[in-house]
């Protein structure tokens, strides 16, 4: 310690260290500012000054001396230096050293005089006292001071128990229980109670304790107790109150002890007065917060153990264990649980409204653990009530409603009352967020918030344009600003509240359908986003956030289970009565309960529908939502397993949407929008779901497996669809379809749709489709298109004209802008025309008054137009330019404008319906229990059904004709004909049927209906053989490119054609009406006007019939063709095309069984490969054979005689103008050619035995082909009717047909100029080929044999007589006829004639015992498939392809063979080669010529069956070959305009030497003709045992085919 006394004072104390001394001293005393640092600076230097004098440096006396100057600086300075006394005493009587001390006891006498005796007795040493003389003896002292401190300390002067001083005590109580009420204050009070104390000496802290415990008893009187608390509070310390108040709480802390709510109420109260502080008091309270915690945690473990016993699947063994172990633990837990005074104050601070403090308490709980408690809920909620009341009053009341007011809580301190909404968010959204799911304890202050929601969502205006105007910054002043932002921030409160309190709420309601109601109206005010938000949340989130509402999701699972176990058909009342109970708290988890189960199982869909009737509005919305989240549930595989087929989950989804959404008011947007989403997003899976809903909703179905009853009625108006053209009678559909069209309408959604599916219909192929299996690729497309249509359909019959018209773009804008496909667009397009039409009709006729049918018309002309004309406008932008050089705009927004309704009634459709309802009413009558007033409803419901109908078919026949009218008027300007008529074709058919006929079944049907109309009327340009002909002729890659419903849409269309062909094939009288005299039959084709005078251009029926025949055989060409190639789709889409066209094909017995063969085969093939395929095809086949009793043989179906000669030239001849013929035909035929050329030279080695016996036979077979030049259809007459044979009559008149027929084709031919024989020719090669398709009929084999010889000998005889017959008048015509027609005929017959002896061996192999052979069959269908792959079924080949083709074929054929289109030189060549050997036979012919004559007369009985047998063989196979040279010179004058006229420049100079050619051609083929029959008269017996044999190679034959077939 620093000296404060330096050694120099003390030395020259005298002197100068005394007064420097006092004047520290006086400068210490006087430094007031620091108070405590000058007492202890004045403590160390008097305490130095003294320790001086001790160790002897001082002497005491003038130490006292000092002191007693210093003593008067200082009021309290005697008590310092008694303190300094104090140190000094205890210091030196620790010291050894006596003179110290001694030092020490001289300076305290010197200083008695300064101090008093008293405070020195207080703080000095008993035996120091002693030795100082203050007392006489220490022990005495000692004793004394004990006495007084006992006194003092430990006898009770204030008097703390009542029975000490129970006066004193007793006048306190009645002091404080007086009656309050008159003027007594708490100031007047507390002086009485001041006096009693001082009086009676009673214990203050006792007296306050005392006035707690009567404030609570008289709680009421917070006014008089609390100011009176307050004043005694100045006389006490201040945590006085609080311990007294912990002390209370202490003592009711025992396990058994219950604290009295009295006292909470108390401590509440001083609380809200800020007596006292939480802090402070909250110490004092039990149970601490580390053990609310874990009770907290134990609460969640426990809840989570509860949901795994309910999840585990229990045996019944164990169960009754575990619930023995509950009941265990249930006792257990009845003990009560130890109080809980955090909760107890908790709820007293809510009951006086302090939310401030309730809240802190609050804040160190866990979330929610305070409001599960009960009575803190309920205080809680009571507060929410008190503090809403008066905006409540105001706004929330509904009508009529009076309700029972709250009173507002007497304490000022309180929460404020709401008196707007923006009160709410001051104090009342906390304290709900508080509450949470406990709420549900109140479902009347429930009740109240959702009415406050309801009526802020009405203040803020209509939701939509709130939300939509939440987008729009307002420009407008500050203050709108502000309220608009207050607005938002209260909306999203609002929301919160919901998800946070409203909705777990109803979860713990039990089954409350009035609050689910209640809450749907607030919630319907909301957009759909915000409540499948909200729903996401209840059902993802809450439920995890509370061990209540755990168990709750455990429990509704668990009674879901039960009840879905038990749901059957039977029991759907009350099974559906259950449902509707659990589902009025716990939406979310039963309906995702359920749907699991309908996804897995199917046949619940029905029940469970009908089960759903018992549910509230917000249920209903909740099942939207769940549906929504099941279908986009992420995990789940849209596709099985195998990947062809959409999974069952999803289909079972959607059919049970649309059955809900059709039952129930459920809205739509949100499933709409998800499709729309979907879409967007480039899947089309979920189109699956608007499908159903459409189907379900508006009852209109979409499906491939219509009849065609239903067919024709769907073509008919709105009554008859619905009456005959859906499956179901779907009936009430007008507010479901009318809720879909309101949905699809207020969110804008019809057209996105519409535009996106169609959009999507290719996206599935190049998008969507990549990776996936073709199978479910075509599932897709269809699906997606499908539901187009049906789509489109509904906003066509369901919207109003102003809405469709609205909403629709203009057809360019759709196809340009939104890149639609163009054949939907005009779908979509389509209903906005006929309404568009309609209405300006009907202007126009109120306009004009004029009643007559032609006034009609030409208003209705004039919409037309009016409407059109844009339409015609717009397409233009459609196509290249080019298009419209063969067809008009104008046509082609005909073609796509109209509907099948535009063009025929459906009458039949029509009767059928009324005769339906005819049959109703009678059995109506009849019926004799149907009370009589339901009689009389059901049949004028009936009768008035009946009257819709007919006034909807005399409407609709009017409709038609009016049509018709228009279409008489427009049809000279449709085809334009710039280019060719095949072109016109062409384009028709590409751009207009194809597209169309593939979209829905009735386009199919409109399509077939359009191309007849366009006959009808008489169309220029217009050549209905040829579009017929390009239809029927290659069907194969339009079938190969199609999904499974284009397919079945395209056989509808392929049905409708073959129909109107069967029926102009089935009579000549029709035919002649209606085709005889019309331009599309002209066979001439490039003839541009139609005089309709020259009955010669015409094609006449038997050659119409010829070229149905072969447009029969082309189809079972193409169908054998796909059935063979093994692809899944080929084989699929053939099938189903051919079962939709089995009315009316197969019609010809051998085709019918060709194809019978090759889907047997499929039937065997498939039946473990593709189960789908095998179903198929055994469809077909069973309905093919039950088919067969109406099949007839090919010579009935056409008659292959001569008047033949008058051919389809329009079929193959194109005129020099042409750009050549339908290749399809073309190319095919010459391709076919050429197979049949390699087919015979194969079959010709392969059959060397045979040749040498038929070899003597065969020159007579010339004779027959030079008659006349169809040798095909000549050779099948006679092979057929030997097939049917009976009697001998029937040869007869055969005879006679094949005598008569033989001239007049001959004259024919000259009649006709040259385009005749290319006509015939290329139908012959058909023939040629059909007639190889054909196969020997075993069974008639023996009848044949019996009667042979007969027929042969007549047989023989006819033909020469007919040879001779047709030479002379052949050669006559021929004179006429100019130079290029003799080149033609003369260079077919030198080849005939030449080819004559090789051909032969052809025929004996098909007569020998081994037929057919497999490496032949398997040739042809490599040629097949060769074809195949490069002809096209709608468009027009180059001419390079045709000549291409023939020069292959001709170099296949014998040198004889050279086709007419080669060059110069070559054709000398082959002329003079020809010249040459005809010379030579001619001159062996007339030799033997006499000699035949005799021979003729002789054998006619042996030979006659022989030759047509032969002949027939031989022909068939000759025609193979030979067919190709004659095709290849029928196409070479369409190769160019200019290649004709230098080829009949050629054929002038040429003509004079091939002209005796011709005289020598003839008299050669009449001799080798006799030769032949000599030869066979030697060879007669060989050939009846070859007839024989030929018996049994049919059988055979039949066998070897199979084994072909396995070859194929």
């Amino acid at each position: 310690m620093a000296a404060a006394l330096p050694a120099e004072w003390i030395k020259n104390w005298e002197k100068a260290g005394k007064n420097e001394f006092l004047q520290l001293c006086r400068t210490l005393s006087e430094n007031k500012s620091h108070d405590n640092v000058s007492f202890r600076d004045i403590q160390q230097v008097l305490y130095e000054l003294a320790y001086h004098v001790i160790r002897g440096n001082l002497k005491h006396d003038q130490a006292s001396n000092v002191l007693g100057d210093v003593i008067e600086l200082r009021e309290d300075m005697p008590s310092i230096l008694a303190d300094v006394f104090c140190i000094l005493d205890i210091e030196t009587s620790c010291l050894e050293e006596k003179s110290k001390r001694d030092h020490f006891t001289q300076l305290v006498l010197a200083c008695l005089y300064l101090v008093s005796d008293t405070v020195l007795k207080e703080r000095l040493d008993p035996e120091t006292l002693e030795s100082l003389g203050l007392i006489k003896q220490s022990q005495q002292f000692n004793q004394k001071s004990v006495k007084i401190k006992t006194k003092l300390f430990y006898k009770q002067q204030k008097f703390n128990l009542l029975r000490e001083e129970n006066e004193g005590y007793a006048k306190l109580i009645a002091e404080l229980g007086q009656d309050l009420s008159g003027n007594i204050t708490s100031d007047l009070i507390l002086e009485n109670i001041k006096s009693l104390i001082g009086c009676f000496n009673l214990d203050p802290n006792r007296v306050l304790d005392i006035i707690l415990e009567v404030y609570e008893c008289r709680p009421e009187y917070d006014d008089f107790f609390v100011p009176l608390i307050e004043s005694y509070m100045y006389m006490c310390e201040p945590q006085t109150l609080c311990h007294i108040l912990g002390f209370k709480f202490k003592f009711y802390q025992d396990p058994s002890g219950e604290t009295p709510p009295s006292l909470y109420r108390v401590a509440a109260v001083l609380l809200q007065h800020n007596l006292i502080d939480l802090e402070d008091l909250y110490v004092h309270l039990l149970p601490g917060d580390n053990a609310i915690i874990e009770e907290h945690k134990r609460e969640i473990v426990e809840a989570k153990q509860i949901v795994r016993k309910l999840t585990m699947v229990v045996l019944s063994s164990e169960k009754t264990e575990e619930k023995e172990k509950e009941k265990e633990k249930e006792e257990e837990k009845t003990e009560k649980p130890p109080d809980n005074q955090k909760l107890g104050l908790l709820e007293a601070l809510l009951k006086i409204g302090d939310w401030q403090h309730a809240q802190s308490i609050m804040d160190q709980m866990p979330p929610f653990y305070s409001t599960s408690h009960k009575p803190i809920a309920i205080a809680l909620c009571q507060l929410v009530h008190v503090t809403i009341e008066p905006l409540y009053r105001r706004v929330g009341v509904p009508k009529g409603a009076k309700g029972s007011p709250i009173s507002s809580l007497p304490n000022k301190r309180a929460p404020k009352q709401a008196d707007s909404f923006e009160d709410l968010r001051k104090e009342v959204f906390n304290m709900l967020c508080y509450l949470g799911p406990h709420l549900s304890h109140d479902p009347i202050l429930f009740a109240k918030v959702v009415r406050l929601g309801k009526a802020f969502m009405k203040e803020v205006g209509t939701t939509k344009k709130f939300i939509s105007d939440r987008m729009v910054k307002f420009q407008s002043d500050g203050s709108k600003q502000e309220d608009r932002e207050k607005m938002e921030i209260l909306f999203s409160c609002l929301l919160s509240i919901t998800d946070q309190v409203l909705l777990p709420s109803l979860s713990l309601m039990d089954c409350n359908a009035c609050m689910s109601e209640e809450l749907w109206g607030m919630f319907k005010t909301f957009p759909y986003q915000y409540r499948y938000r909200l729903y996401g949340q209840w059902k993802n989130e809450t439920y995890n956030s509370h061990p209540l509402l755990v168990k709750v999701k455990a429990q509704t699972i668990d009674r879901a289970k039960y009840i879905m176990k038990r749901l059957t058909k039977e029991n759907v009342k009350p099974s559906g009565r259950q449902i509707g109970k659990l589902s009025h708290s716990n939406p979310t988890i039963l309906f995702d309960y359920i749907l699991s189960q309908i996804q897995k199982y199917d046949n619940l869909i029905t029940p469970v529908v009908d089960s759903l009737k018992y549910l509230t509005s917000l249920n209903y919305d909740v099942l939207a939502y769940c549906i929504i989240e099941a279908l986009a549930n992420p995990e789940k595989e849209r596709m099985k397993h195998d990947d062809t087929t959409i999974s069952s989950w999803l289909q079972s989804l959607a059919s049970f949407c649309g059955a809900v959404f059709r039952k129930y008011p459920i809205e739509l947007a949100g499933l709409l929008q998800y499709v729309a989403n979907q879409l967007k997003a480039g899947k089309s899976f979920d189109l699956l779901i608007l499908k159903e809903v459409v189907q379900k909703m508006a009852g209109i179905e979409i499906t491939e497996e219509m009849t065609m009853e239903q067919l024709e009625a769907m073509t008919g108006g709105e009554q008859l669809k619905a009456e005959g053209g859906y499956f179901g009678q779907i009936r009430n559909t007008k507010k479901s379809s009318q809720r879909l069209k309101d949905a699809l309408l207020d969110h804008d959604l019809a057209l996105p749709l519409c535009l996106l599916m169609a959009q999507q219909r290719n996206g599935v192929i190049f998008q969507e489709g990549g990776e996936k299996h073709l199978k479910l690729v075509g599932k897709l497309y269809d699906q997606c298109h499908d539901t187009l249509v049906q789509f489109g359909g509904f906003l066509a019959s369901n919207l109003s004209t102003e809405d469709y018209i609205k909403r629709v773009p203009s057809i360019d804008v759709l196809c340009n802008e939104f890149h639609t496909p163009h054949d939907a667009a005009f779908f979509l397009s389509r209903p906005m025309y006929a309404h568009h039409i309609s209405s300006k009709y009907d202007e126009l006729k109120k306009a004009e008054k004029g009643n007559k049918q032609q006034h009609k018309v030409h208003k209705y002309i004039t919409s037309c137009e009016l409407v059109m004309a844009p339409v015609h406008d717009a397409v233009i932008s459609l196509h290249l330019p080019k298009v419209w050089d063969d067809i008009s705009p104008q046509f082609y927004a005909t073609f796509w404008s109209l509907t099948m309704y535009d063009l025929a009634v459906p009458h039949s459709s029509y009767d059928r319906e009324v005769n339906k309802l005819k049959v109703q009413m009678k059995a109506i009558d009849d019926n004799q229990e149907m009370p009589p007033n339901k009689k009389k409803k059901e049949k004028e419901r009936c009768t008035a059904l009946q009257d819709k109908l007919l006034e909807e078919e005399k409407k609709q026949l009017e409709h038609v004709q009016r049509v018709l009218q228009r279409l008489k008027l427009e049809k000279d300007n449709w085809l334009l004909a710039k280019s060719t008529k095949n072109e016109t074709i062409t384009k028709f058919l590409q751009l207009c049927i194809f597209p169309r006929c593939i979209f829905s079944a009735i386009d199919a049907v409109y399509c077939a209906h359009f191309v007849e109309l366009v006959h009808q009327q008489k169309t220029p340009n217009f050549s209905t053989l040829l579009c017929y002909d390009r239809v029927f002729s290659d069907i194969i890659y339009t079938v190969a490119s199609c999904t499974e419903n284009e397919a079945s849409r395209y056989g509808r269309f392929l049905c409708c054609m073959l129909e109107t062909v069967t029926r102009w094939h089935s009579d000549r009288v029709i035919y002649e009406k209606e085709c005889g005299n019309y331009p599309g039959f002209l066979t001439i084709l490039r003839a541009t006007g139609f005089d309709g005078g020259n009955k010669a251009d015409q094609l006449d029926y038997e050659n119409f019939r010829h070229v149905v025949h072969k447009w029969h055989y082309k189809l079972t060409k193409a169908s054998v063709h796909c059935l063979e190639t093994g692809e899944y789709t080929h084989i699929r889409n053939i099938l189903i095309v051919l079962t939709k066209i089995l009315p009316w094909y197969p019609k010809v017995l051998n085709l019918g069984q060709a194809l019978e063969r090759r889907v047997h085969k499929i039937c065997q093939e498939e039946k473990e490969k593709r189960p789908d395929l095998y179903a198929l095809a055994m469809g077909y086949s069973g309905q093919l054979k039950s088919r067969k009793p109406f099949m007839i043989p090919e010579n009935e179906f056409h008659h292959k005689d001569p008047p033949a000669r008058n051919a389809v030239a329009a079929t193959v001849q194109n005129g020099p103008g042409g750009a050549g013929m339908p290749t399809s035909l073309t190319i095919n035929t010459a391709k076919l050619e050429e197979s049949t050329a390699e087919e015979t030279e194969k079959l010709k080695e392969k059959s060397q035995g045979a040749v040498k016996v038929i070899n003597k036979a065969a020159n007579t077979t010339p004779k027959v082909t030079t008659s006349n030049g169809n040798s095909a259809s000549n050779s099948k007459i006679i092979k057929e009717k030997d097939d049917k044979e009976k009697s001998g009559k029937e040869k007869d008149k055969e005879k006679k047909e094949k005598i008569t027929a033989a001239t007049p084709e001959t004259k024919a031919l000259g009649k006709d100029g040259k385009d005749k024989p290319k006509e015939e020719r290329a139908n012959k090669d058909d023939k040629a080929r059909e007639i190889k398709e054909k196969t020997p009929k075993s069974d008639k084999e023996k009848e044949k044999a019996k009667k042979e010889e007969k027929a042969s000998k007549e047989e023989k005889s006819k033909t020469v007589v007919t040879t001779v017959e047709s030479k002379s008048a052949a050669e006559k015509e021929r004179e006429k006829e100019p130079s290029r027609e003799k080149d033609v005929v003369k260079d077919m017959k030198s080849k005939e004639i030449t080819k004559g002896g090789e051909k032969i061996p052809v025929a004996g192999s098909l007569k020998s015992p081994v037929p057919r052979s497999e490496t032949s069959e398997s040739e042809r269908e490599q040629k097949r498939r060769k074809v195949d792959t490069h002809s096209s079924p709608s468009h027009s080949s180059t001419v390079k392809d045709n000549l291409n083709e023939l020069k292959d074929s001709s170099a296949k054929h014998y040198i004889n063979h050279t086709t007419p289109t080669l060059s110069k030189s070559k054709e000398r060549e082959v002329d003079k080669k020809d010249l040459d050997k005809s010379r030579e036979r001619s001159r062996e012919r007339e030799k033997k010529e006499e000699k035949d004559r005799k021979d003729r007369k002789r054998d006619h009985s042996n030979s006659d069956r022989e030759v047509p047998q032969d002949s027939t063989k031989r022909r068939k196979e000759e025609n193979g070959t030979t067919g190709s040279s004659k095709h290849s010179k029928s196409e070479s004058p369409s190769d160019s305009p200019r290649s004709n006229e230098k080829e009949k420049e050629k054929s002038k100079s040429k003509s004079s030497g091939k002209e005796k050619g011709d005289s020598i051609k003839a008299e050669k083929m009449e001799k080798s003709s006799s030769g032949s029959k000599k030869e066979s008269r030697h060879d007669k017996e060989k050939t009846e045992k070859k007839e024989k044999r030929e018996s049994a190679g049919g059988k055979e034959e039949k066998k070897h085919h199979k084994s072909s077939d396995k070859h194929r």
